[in-house]
């Protein structure tokens, strides 16, 4: 059996990234140069040349500057969902600024849009045991499932004894996670972000396929658009660890999401769990 798994976009630009906040003021975001649209003009053609349509969780801070941007991703027949309005951690907001935040990213990309907004994404995977109840909000707000939780262990994120494939997590809302696969009682990463770019590509599509046949599962994968920017603007002062997380093998980033494109089926997180 061909299974189909769920391709998705963290539309976010570099200087939004959680690991630079220490360095970048939120405050200084507008004097930054924004190379987002670019980005994705670049993710939306190499979808076009694979036939593959994906989900863009995306954020209303970029989303209210960049409108023709997102109308171009719906109109393309791309999922667009949520990833909140300014890529503050979930874990960082009181119960009532995080609805405020979920719930103003929904109307705001509804807005420009106009389709529903089924699918939201937390910053950092920052929904953890110590606010559950941001699923509440996410269902007060309209949301239908979530895609904030990387079952693994990391020191910014990660909940490795929840499910690892998509669970309900409360009457009419969804959890699905990223994709983990289980060796010898522990989960590994294996679907996108930084973990993509580090490893050879072969580890990444052993992983996949694992799971594909063992668990019988669809693959949830995961990148962010100035992962494939090798000409982004260095961020200084930054430790070795940040700097090495962020910018490790950025130049053969779009070289692998072609083979990873052309080596599995792919399609919306919406029509793949039939949300």
């Amino acid at each position: 059996m061909n299974i189909i798994n769920a391709f998705t976009i963290d539309v976010e630009d570099y200087f939004q990234v959680s690991a630079f906040s220490p360095y970048i003021e939120r405050g200084d975001w507008d004097s930054r140069e924004c190379r987002i649209e670019a980005n994705i003009d670049k993710i939306l053609q190499m979808l076009d040349i694979s036939g593959t349509k994906a989900t863009f969780f995306t954020l209303g801070w970029i989303a209210e500057r960049y409108p023709q941007m997102v109308k171009k991703i719906v109109q393309e027949g791309h999922e667009l969902a949520s990833h909140g309005y300014g890529h503050e951690r979930a874990s960082d907001l009181s119960k009532k600024d995080f609805f405020s935040d979920v719930q103003s990213a929904k109307n705001l990309l509804e807005d420009i849009s106009g389709i529903q907004i089924k699918g939201y994404r937390a910053p950092s995977f920052s929904i953890n045991q110590g606010n559950l109840w941001a699923y509440d909000s996410l269902l007060a707000a309209g949301y239908k499932y979530s895609s904030s939780i990387y079952p693994i262990k990391h020191d910014h994120y990660g909940m490795p004894d929840t499910p690892r494939f998509s669970y309900s997590v409360r009457d009419g809302l969804i959890e699905i996670p990223i994709t983990t696969i289980r060796l010898y009682g522990k989960n590994f990463p294996s679907s996108g972000g930084g973990y993509f770019r580090l490893l050879p590509y072969f580890l990444t599509k052993l992983m996949i396929s694992k799971v594909l046949s063992s668990d019988q599962q669809a693959a949830m994968f995961y990148f962010h658009p100035w992962e494939i920017d090798i000409d982004q603007p260095r961020i200084s002062g930054v430790n070795m660890k940040t700097k090495f997380r962020h910018y490790v093998n950025i130049s053969r980033m779009e070289r692998k999401l072609g083979k990873l494109l052309e080596d599995f089926s792919w399609d919306r997180v919406d029509r793949v769990f039939s949300i």
